[in-house]
This record gives structure tokens, C-alpha cells and sequence, in this order.
């Protein structure tokens, strides 16, 4: 079974080094949820995710769902831990107090998040689905679809789903065939209802037993729909029609066709859904779906990212504790354990190695991560409206690299995580393999890890003449300029100086030969994804190495001393990797689209 406890002193930390109480606190709505409240928050979903998630990870993976006459059912204990979940109020954790939430920032959804994906991936999507359907439906229904839907999703008694993909169309949503077509009939408050009809695949949480009603949100077609993109329009198809007071009417016409046998997060159901005239409801204008899907999609993005993190945090805590229990040989400078007939393999520079990678990427990735949860609340709730759009531009900006470069992390961190175990990693008994097959799925899932990269550089680079990019560059270069010359922090400022440089020469490589030839940009785009997101974790370890210095050293515990060192350990042993990636972003497309077709 993994090992795990929840990274609270962490989590903390980084709350702290980004001034989590003067700003999110500050913020109209937010007043109450100071650090105080937080903790007690973490506190609390710490012990649910430990006690009644972490215990039916490993049984799911291994019952997985079933299906079964169109019914799907989630393995032993599923019901019984949502419903502890729901209980608890945590499906509804950020939600609007209007509609039952609790109404915490978002800032404390991401965080629960990585909390909930380190011990139960797949019981973790089916409320994870259901926060972006509400999302998108707070921002885009009409005030008749929020108040009979919302509430039930706040409360978990109802869930959500999304549903884009169809058999023939992934990232090209253009090609959707599913159409809608108006039936004349009045839905719940006066709409006007729609009958939807199609197909879609690979749908997770798209039926199961852990809820009464599911709502599915569907891309489709209108009959006078533009050709391409222009033309989606997004529909609420509930599984059962819901009555004006909230009770459930009859079965729509929505059905489950199957569920995929996967190779990892079994135990969330990944389905084939069946449209066949179902009644929908408009969300959002006509021809305007993708505007409105986007919101589901952003937030899935930066969900997704998170799901990396808990992965890598998992893998890492079991990896350490079976690195200090497994003994074998000894120390290459001698015997360290002289009551052992061997060494625990902690004492291995190799086994080190790994283990301060996985280290240094995770704590990296989550100040990264609590800096854009932050930015999030800023951007929904700020009085003043410039510093509304820069917090949303940096959300922005940062979205696909987080959803991108989290997983890639995610998945490396949790092999990492196999190869410390060594044999006893390619087992089941010790859970390590099935964190490598969850992991998988998240470079996948919510746009592959490539079109996260294309759209960093194809439409966030230059949105705006550049002004995303702002968001990021200069609070950096501002660091740096602020720092340059303090001794203390020179070990960490100067090689952050150094990457940062390369940075900017490759941001204007690519602008360049972007316009020149599009292929260029697109060749470069997943090398430069990478280097920014390096960049990114250097300029959070640099702060970090700031904010411990500023603690006098005789108060400095073993924390402090140990962020030290793996701020050290990132600057010298991850962060030149940069170096390489610029040397082959400029080595542009030639040597990628040179190739003929035929000699593949």
C-alpha cells in the first residue's frame, strides 16, 4: 500500500512565501477565510482523504468498474466514501454560498485537490467533473438553470459531467456530428428545450451509481449552426428530467453504451454515452459553446495539473520510506549502519539522486501551483479592475503550463518512484506501479501535453502584443534585479539570472520564426513549454531560498535547512537542463519535417 500523509508544513509554506493572508483574505467575499480557517480546512481534508479514500485505492484499481445492462457501479466502498465526501461539504468547498457552498477561494479547491489525487485518483474525478460543470454553469446558464441545478451540485447530491469527444473528433471539435434540434417544449423555468442526439466517447464520470442524477454538458450542433468550431452550441442534458421543485422526473433519453477497460484509474468510469433525442437545454448563446466548454476546460486543465502533483506526491513519500527501510550493500565510503548486515539504500548517491528530484520538482510545482490558485481568486474577486486582468492574464499564461508540465512531472516522479523500489515496484503490493498507470492519463486527458504546448505558443505568447507574458517576465526580472547582488542568495538569483535569459532569447526565436513559418513555432512549442516551466520552479525555488534565509539561522529548523539544500539541488541538477532545450529550439523544424512521409 502507498505511503502517505498529507504535505500540510508544505503546503503551508508555500501560502506563506506567496503572502496568502494579506492578499486572498483581502479580497471582497474572502474575509473570513484567513490562514486560521485554512488550516483547520487542510486539516480536516487531510484526515478524510487518509481515512476513507487512501483505504480503497488499491481495491478499486483492482475491482474496477462494472457495467452491466446500461448500469455502471463503482467498486466496493465508493458509495460509502462520497457520501462521506458530500457529508463533509467538500463538493460544494468553493462553490457560491448563494447555492449551499461554502464559498472558500479557489486557492483552497486546488490544494484539496492535490490532497484528494494523492490518495484516490479515481474516486477524485467524479466530484472533480462535477466542479467544472457547475463552473461553467454559474458563469453561463440562465438564472433558471442555476437555481434548479446549481444547489444539487453544490451539494453532491447530483453530478456532472463533460462531453466533447466524439469517435471521429478529439482536439478538432469542429467535426462534432452530435446535433440539436429545437422540440417546441418548455423546460424548467420557461426554456425552451432541445432534442439532442449522438454520440460521445471517452466521457468520464458519465454513469455510475454514486449519484441520483447526472448532468451531462454537450457540445452540439444547431440546424442553422455555421460549419467548424463557430457552430457548437453547449446543451444541459440531465439523465433524469428534474421537476421545477427539484424532484427527479422521468429518464431522458441518455444511456450508457459501454465503459473502456483502461490502463490505469479504473475506478473511475470512463464511458460511451448515447444521445437519442434527449431533452437538453441551452447554456450560454447559440454558436457560443466553445466559449462556455472553455470554462469547464480551464479549470479541468488546471485540475488535471494538480492530479500530477498528488500522484508525484504519493509515489515520493513511499518511495522514501522504502528507500530508508530496504537495506542493501553498503555505502561506498564505508559501512554506515554497522548493526545492519546492509545499508538502507538511502545511502546510494543514485537512490538520492532520484529521491531529491522527485523532491525538488513536487515542492517546486506546488508554490508554482499556489501562486496561480491565488492568482485565480484575485482575478474573480479583486475591486480593482487592471489587477483583475493581470491576475487572469497570469492564469492565462500559466494554465497550460501547469496542466503540461505537472503531468509530464506527475508520471516521471511516480517511474522515478518504481525505479527506487526497484523489482518490488513492479508489483502490485506496494502501489507504485499503479501510480505510473494513473499518471498516464493526465498527459492525455483535457488536450494531450502537445496541444497545451501549441497553445502556449500559438495563441498565449502573443495574445495581446505580448502582454501575457508581462505577467510572468516581470515580477522575475524584478527579483532578479532586487537580488542580484545579496552574496547569500547568489547560489540560487545567478542561475536563475542565466535560465531566465535563455527564456526571453527563445520566446523571441520563437515570435520570430513563428511568423515566418508556422511550422517552426510548432516544432519548438513542447521544448518550450519545458524550459518555461523550468524557469518557472527556479524562480519559485529562488524565492524560497529567499523567504528561508530571512528566518534568523538559530531559529531555522530542519524544514528550513532541507529547502535549503533542495533549492540547491534544483539549481544545479534540474535547472541546466535548459540549456539543452534552447540549443534545440534553435535548432528549429529541419531536422522534425525534413523527413519524407514515406520513410516513416
Amino acid at each position: 500500500m502507498v505511503t502517505y500523509t498529507a504535505p500540510l508544513e508544505d503546503i503551508r509554506f508555500a501560502l506563506d512565501l506567496w503572502s496568502y493572508d494579506e492578499t486572498v483574505p483581502a479580497l471582497p467575499g474572502y474575509e473570513d477565510a484567513t490562514r486560521d480557517v485554512v488550516d483547520a480546512v487542510l486539516e480536516e481534508a487531510a484526515k478524510l482523504c487518509v481515512n476513507e479514500l487512501l483505504p480503497l485505492n488499491r481495491s478499486g484499481d483492482e475491482e474496477g468498474c462494472t457495467f452491466e445492462n446500461g448500469v455502471v457501479r463503482t467498486p466496493k466502498g465508493f458509495k460509502e466514501a462520497y457520501q462521506a465526501f458530500i457529508e463533509g461539504g467538500w463538493a460544494g468547498l468553493a462553490a457560491d454560498p448563494d447555492y449551499g457552498g461554502q464559498g472558500l477561494p479557489k486557492t483552497m479547491q486546488f490544494t484539496v485537490e492535490e490532497l484528494i489525487c494523492s490518495t484516490n485518483l479515481s474516486l477524485g474525478i467524479y466530484p472533480g467533473l462535477s466542479h467544472g460543470a457547475y463552473n461553467a454553469l454559474a458563469l453561463h446558464g440562465t438564472d433558471a438553470l442555476k437555481t434548479l441545478f446549481l444547489p444539487k451540485l453544490t451539494d453532491g447530491t447530483w453530478a456532472g459531467t463533460m462531453c466533447l469527444t466524439e469517435s471521429h473528433c478529439g482536439t478538432d471539435l469542429g467535426l462534432i456530428r452530435t446535433k440539436a434540434v429545437p422540440n417546441g417544449a418548455i423546460g424548467p423555468g420557461g426554456e425552451p428545450a432541445y432534442k439532442i442526439t449522438g454520440t460521445k466517447i471517452f466521457i468520464s464520470a458519465g454513469e455510475h451509481d454514486l449519484t441520483e442524477n447526472i448532468l451531462h454538458l454537450v457540445l452540439a450542433k444547431l440546424p442553422d449552426a455555421p460549419a467548424g468550431a463557430k457552430g457548437i452550441s453547449l446543451f444541459l442534458v440531465p439523465k433524469f428530467i428534474a421537476k421545477e421543485d427539484g424532484a427527479l422526473g422521468p429518464r431522458n433519453g441518455v444511456a450508457c453504451g459501454a465503459i473502456e477497460h483502461k490502463m490505469g484509474i479504473k475506478a473511475s468510469a470512463t464511458c460511451v454515452m448515447n444521445f437519442d433525442e434527449a431533452e437538453g437545454y441551452l447554456v450560454g448563446k447559440p454558436h457560443s459553446g466553445m466559449r462556455a466548454m472553455f470554462t469547464m476546460m480551464n479549470t479541468a486543465r488546471l485540475a488535471v495539473g494538480m492530479q500530477g502533483l498528488g500522484l508525484a506526491e504519493a509515489a515520493y513519500q513511499s518511495a522514501v520510506a522504502y528507500a530508508k527501510d530496504r537495506t542493501q550493500g553498503r555505502a561506498l565510503k564505508g559501512a554506515q549502519h554497522l548493526d545492519k548486515a546492509a545499508d538502507p539504500i538511502i545511502v546510494h548517491p543514485d537512490v538520492r539522486k532520484m529521491l531529491l528530484t522527485m523532491r525538488a520538482q513536487i515542492e517546486g510545482c506546488r508554490a508554482l501551483a499556489t501562486w496561480v490558485g491565488m492568482a485565480v481568486d484575485v482575478a474573480e474577486r479583486h475591486p480593482d479592475a487592471a489587477q483583475r486582468q493581470e491576475a487572469d492574464d497570469l492564469v492565462a499564461l500559466m494554465t497550460p503550463i501547469i496542466k503540461a508540465y505537472f503531468t509530464d512531472m506527475g508520471f516521471d516522479v511516480a517511474n522515478l518512484g518504481v525505479q527506487v523500489f526497484g523489482g518490488h515496484g513492479y508489483i502490485r503490493e506496494h502501489g507504485m506501479e499503479q501510480l505510473v498507470r494513473d499518471a498516464r492519463i493526465a498527459q492525455l486527458y483535457e488536450g494531450t501535453n502537445g496541444i497545451q504546448a501549441l497553445d502556449l505558443v500559438g495563441r498565449k505568447l502573443p495574445q495581446g502584443m505580448g502582454r501575457l507574458l508581462r505577467r510572468f517576465f516581470h515580477p522575475v526580472l524584478g527579483f532578479i534585479e532586487d537580488n542580484q547582488m545579496d552574496a547569500d542568495l547568489a547560489d540560487y538569483v545567478l542561475p536563475l539570472a542565466k535560465a531566465f535569459g535563455r527564456l526571453q532569447q527563445a520566446t523571441g526565436w520563437v515570435a520570430q520564426q513563428g511568423l515566418r513559418d508556422p511550422e517552426e513555432a510548432g516544432a519548438a512549442a513542447s521544448d518550450y513549454l519545458r524550459l518555461f516551466a523550468l524557469v518557472a520552479l527556479a524562480y519559485v525555488w529562488a524565492k524560497t531560498a529567499q523567504a528561508v534565509l530571512a528566518v534568523p539561522e538559530a531559529e531555522r529548523q530542519a524544514f528550513h535547512k532541507a529547502k535549503l539544500s533542495t533549492a540547491r539541488f534544483y539549481m544545479t541538477r534540474i535547472l541546466p537542463q535548459t540549456s539543452s532545450l534552447f540549443a534545440m529550439i534553435n535548432a528549429g523544424a529541419k531536422p522534425i519535417m525534413e523527413p519524407e512521409e514515406a520513410w516513416f
